[in-house]
């Protein structure tokens, strides 16, 4: 069977059994293809970076190097990284903890509870491949209030980059950071919803950011009014 057409999927997980159910899972409807497995943190970001994967699933407590630690290589600036830039999805057995706070400021898209149901699981797959919001508003808060206040000059180094942006720009920025879609955002301004997509995506290009929860991290260090962070 040709996988081209369908979304790239590698899983990291310490169990065995626990990767060959996420494997049937997101299998089961063929629009995700498993190209690679790991073991461990640091399988996790060479498999990312061989494979270069659409989405991966990532467990957050494993040896060697956790989920936080295989975000933050994956995000971090690098000769390879736009290569292995692929959306990551933390597993969890504890819900919204530090550490998932924390991975999802390093740039993680999303997270899951590892019994989320096949349905839940394809879905968010299905939102971080297209690009669009996980989060539900009240998450993103959380992790906007738990992440340290920025320093005067990475405030005022956020603000003129916000500052520089075209309006409609800075508009859809600021409803990115309230965590929302781009559906409830081409709703609230009567725009296409692909037309929105395409301005999310400029702004992930010029602002350099991995994906929504960054832009909206850099939307709160700008401060108050740069571009309508939540308050």
């Amino acid at each position: 069977m040709e996988f081209g057409h369908v979304g790239r999927v590698v899983v990291a997980d310490d169990e065995p059994v626990v990767r060959s159910g996420l494997r049937t899972s997101v299998e089961s409807t063929g629009e995700f293809h498993v190209v690679a497995e790991a073991g461990d943190g640091h399988e996790a970001v060479d498999a990312v970076r061989t494979h270069l994967p659409d989405v991966l699933l990532l467990d957050l407590r494993m040896p060697r190097m956790n989920g936080v630690e295989a975000t933050l290589a994956l995000r971090a600036p690098g000769p390879d990284a736009p290569e292995a830039a692929a959306h990551i999805v933390l597993m969890t057995g504890f819900g919204l903890d530090a550490d998932v706070e924390r991975a999802l400021a390093f740039g993680a898209d999303a997270f899951l509870p590892k019994d989320a149901p096949r349905e839940e699981l394809l879905a968010v797959l299905r939102t971080v491949r297209d690009g669009d919001a996980v989060l539900p508003p009240r998450v993103l808060r959380q992790v906007l209030d738990a992440s340290p206040a920025p320093a005067a000059e990475r405030r005022r180094q956020a603000r003129a980059r916000l500052d520089a942006l075209p309006p409609r720009e800075a508009e859809v920025l600021g409803l990115v950071a309230r965590g929302m879609s781009d559906r409830e955002i081409g709703e609230r301004l009567g725009t296409a919803q692909e037309a929105v997509r395409g301005l999310v995506g400029r702004l992930l290009a010029e602002l350099g950011a991995a994906n929504r929860v960054q832009l909206a991290l850099l939307a709160r260090a700008a401060g108050p009014g740069a571009a309508g962070p939540p308050r």
